[in-house]
């Protein structure tokens, strides 16, 4: 069973899990305390100019996490447009937890490295 950071009002929010994401925890802590709080539309948009290349944080661009967690933002908002929720009403609250341990091949030089995974909480609350 699945456990979630945050718990919402069930009727007025939506939850997507994102399970064994290839991104590194650091950067998606990074990019979720970013959106944490911000309208839906406006987090899509912070997202979508991160994978423009015209915004950055930090001299950073974020391409692959801001890849995956526009990708969840989505499935949440089909969610709840399916439940029959205002979108644009919405708030993010995302949090990002380290996933499995994957220890790469036994070859001399990528021996003791793990592969960077983790899981991706994504909730929208409807305000």
């Amino acid at each position: 069973m699945l456990r979630y950071a945050f718990k919402p009002a069930s009727k007025k929010s939506v939850k997507v899990y994102g399970r064994g994401i290839n991104v590194s925890e650091k950067s998606g802590k990074i990019l979720c305390k970013e959106m944490n709080g911000k309208n839906v539309v406006k987090a899509k948009a912070f997202l979508q100019r991160l994978l423009d290349r015209t915004q950055d944080l930090d001299g950073k661009y974020y391409t692959k996490t801001a890849g995956h967690l526009l990708d969840l933002i989505k499935s949440a908002e089909s969610n709840a447009e399916f439940k029959g929720l205002d979108v644009e009403k919405m708030v993010v609250n995302a949090s990002v937890h380290n996933g499995f341990k994957f220890m790469r091949p036994r070859r001399f030089k990528m021996r003791r490295q793990q592969k960077k995974i983790a899981n991706v909480q994504v909730i929208l609350q409807q305000k």
